[in-house]
């Protein structure tokens, strides 16, 4: 089987988007040609069944704020470039986008006259009529969680978020002391990194703790909510407690979570943020404020699952994981990762979807699944 897939990155380095390459060669593992159309492209595939394709912005990225009008031309007119030889001499059997529905709109002409049909992978809380648009042009929808996906569930197709397991594992390395409590992700209002500081300014008398905050703003507009996160840091007068780190490679992520007593996930119902997934494949607890994560949690969910915003039940769910003893919390963080392996791990991630294109290509699934 050949399949098609755009997506927005290529680029293992890349402290959002790096996970992509991985999943894109747990993929072409299972196949037998994956042609990889994307934004950019920061390095060579290492697998021979894979060809990527760039449209170019890792040379337009200086100047693309000022000339952003004519780099989206040059991106239509290299897009039509490359959707055209990769329909006509690779003749993919699907089509897989990932986190951009208009790739799903922009794809659609061609693979409606080649009778391809479209998957497109969503898992975000914004609803937009280009997300609309791009369900009725494709034959499935895809998701990590039932809850992550904002619109009709009649095509929708819920296939786990695919963590590597193998990267984030266990090493047997104890938690750093004093305890650290760790919120990793971009530094964005949907994050809610301020429930967070509230909560660790409620804790500051029990017994010493310190916040890593670890994640970066994703562009200029998230700068002045940054600038409002280290104003309350000061006003509530936490500079010893809380701290900011920039973003890290995905490979450097385990040994954050590994050196953390407990992970706070803090966006609200309706996304699938695999950070919280990534720290409980590591062993750790997770404390979240989304309910997508009830099913992983499993028996621990009333420990770790607290109303989103509410300053005082975080801090409550947290001071009671800190006063656990280190024998419990790996028992724990022993129960999430096995409920990660089982829904949400790489591998079954990679062999739900050639399933899934199988079938949608006109063959039976044990035909295409390697």
């Amino acid at each position: 089987m050949k399949v098609l897939a755009i997506v927005q990155a290529w680029n293992r380095d890349d402290p959002i988007r790096g996970f992509i390459v991985r999943w894109m060669e747990k993929l072409a593992e299972r196949v037998d040609e994956l042609v990889v159309l994307t934004l950019e492209k920061r390095e060579l595939p290492q697998k021979p069944n894979i060809q990527v394709y760039s449209l170019g912005k890792e040379h337009f990225s200086e100047y693309e704020r000022k000339w952003r009008y004519l780099v989206r031309w040059q991106y239509l007119v290299r897009w039509h470039y490359l959707m055209t030889h990769i329909m006509r001499c690779s003749k993919p059997d699907v089509i897989f986008t990932h986190m951009s529905p208009i790739f799903s709109v922009l794809a659609a002409p061609y693979a409606k006259l080649k009778c391809v049909p479209i998957v497109t992978w969503y898992a975000h809380p914004r609803l937009t009529w280009i997300l609309k648009l791009a369900h009725h042009l494709s034959d499935r929808m895809v998701t990590s969680v039932a809850t992550a996906y904002p619109y009709r569930k009649d095509k929708l197709v819920v296939v786990g978020q695919g963590i590597d397991t193998d990267l984030f594992c266990p090493d047997g390395s104890p938690p750093e002391e004093p305890p650290m409590i760790l919120c990793v992700g971009r530094l964005s209002p949907v994050k809610d990194h301020p429930t967070l500081i509230r909560a660790a300014a409620l804790l500051r008398e029990q017994k010493p703790f310190r916040v890593v905050i670890l994640g970066g703003p994703v562009g200029p507009k998230d700068e002045p909510y940054v600038r409002s996160l280290h104003r309350l840091v000061e006003e509530l007068n936490l500079q010893d407690i809380v701290s900011f780190h920039p973003p890290v490679p995905q490979s450097a992520l385990p040994n954050w979570y590994r050196r953390c007593t407990v992970h706070v996930n803090l966006t609200p119902t309706g996304s699938g943020d695999k950070v919280a997934w990534e720290a409980m494949a590591c062993g750790r607890p997770c404390i979240a404020a989304n309910e997508g994560f009830r099913e992983t949690m499993g028996r621990w969910e009333d420990l770790l699952l607290f109303n989103h915003g509410n300053v005082r039940e975080l801090a409550e769910k947290l001071r009671a994981l800190l006063a656990m003893s280190e024998e419990k919390r790996l028992e724990i963080g022993s129960a999430l990762r096995k409920n990660v392996m089982k829904n949400h791990s790489l591998e079954g991630l990679a062999k739900r979807l050639v399933m899934l294109f199988g079938n949608l290509a006109g063959g039976g699934h044990s035909a295409w699944v390697k």
